[in-house]
């Protein structure tokens, strides 16, 4: 997110990689009963996958998985990418811990838990993030597309693109993660501080007319994405 309103209770999604399925679909209905879009794996080739193809705004990684190990996932995704790292473990000794912070873990949580210590440190994680996310950055690129926060300002390659302050906020939004699918009701979140009588129905009008002035071909976007059934996405793919 790039102005911090993890500070609220807002949706995030989350990618849960933990191989009791008990213990991860209480997670699931906490996380979602917190507000957030959790997303349960049992596998860590399959978390690996499933990180690649959509990024998650937190992984909830238990360490001990099949298919490959919490603490391997963890180093290939650190290499890849800086999405926070919440580790899971029966583990509680400080060689395991230093393990998992040398591995990339950006906090550690040792098994039992209670559920509202969870939920208080994907919280603390999330507006860490935000903040780090927010910090300094005044220019968003994705490809040709270009937005500058300082200045409200979009251009394609050197040529400005004329926003209302609505698709500047979900072009904005889409920009600081970029291949993350949004959904309706979350690019909604990001317009209601500008047009109060926004509804989820709208962002789709927006994306029409975000596709007029970015896409080379609007018939055929290859920028501003649809992913049918859950929303849209900004790719830099096939520019």
């Amino acid at each position: 997110m790039i102005d911090g309103t993890y500070s609220r209770r807002v949706c995030a999604y989350l990618l849960v990689a933990e191989d009791d399925p008990a213990q991860a679909e209480v997670m699931r209905r906490y996380l979602g009963a917190d507000g957030h879009d959790a997303v349960v794996v049992h596998d860590g080739r399959v978390a690996l996958t499933q990180a690649r193809r959509r990024p998650p705004d937190l992984l909830v990684l238990d360490l001990m998985l099949p298919g490959l190990d919490g603490l391997s996932l963890c180093r290939i995704l650190r290499e890849e990418s800086g999405i926070p790292i919440l580790m899971l473990t029966a583990r509680s000794g400080e060689n395991d811990l230093l393990a998992g912070f040398r591995g990339g873990a950006d906090d550690y949580l040792t098994k039992p838990y209670s559920p509202r210590e969870l939920l208080a440190r994907v919280r603390a994680l999330l507006r860490r993030s935000a903040g780090q996310t927010g910090a300094g950055v005044t220019t968003l690129r994705v490809g040709a597309v270009t937005v500058d926060l300082a200045r409200h300002e979009v251009r394609i390659g050197e040529e400005p693109v004329e926003c209302t302050p609505g698709e500047f906020a979900i072009l904005a939004a889409m920009a600081g993660s970029p291949d993350r699918v949004f959904t309706r009701g979350q690019l909604l979140k990001h317009t209601n501080g500008v047009e109060r009588d926004s509804v989820e129905r709208s962002i789709d009008v927006h994306v029409l007319n975000l596709r007029r002035k970015i896409e080379p071909n609007p018939r055929r976007p290859s920028r501003l994405l649809t992913v049918y059934g859950v929303g849209y996405k900004l790719t830099a793919t096939s520019l």
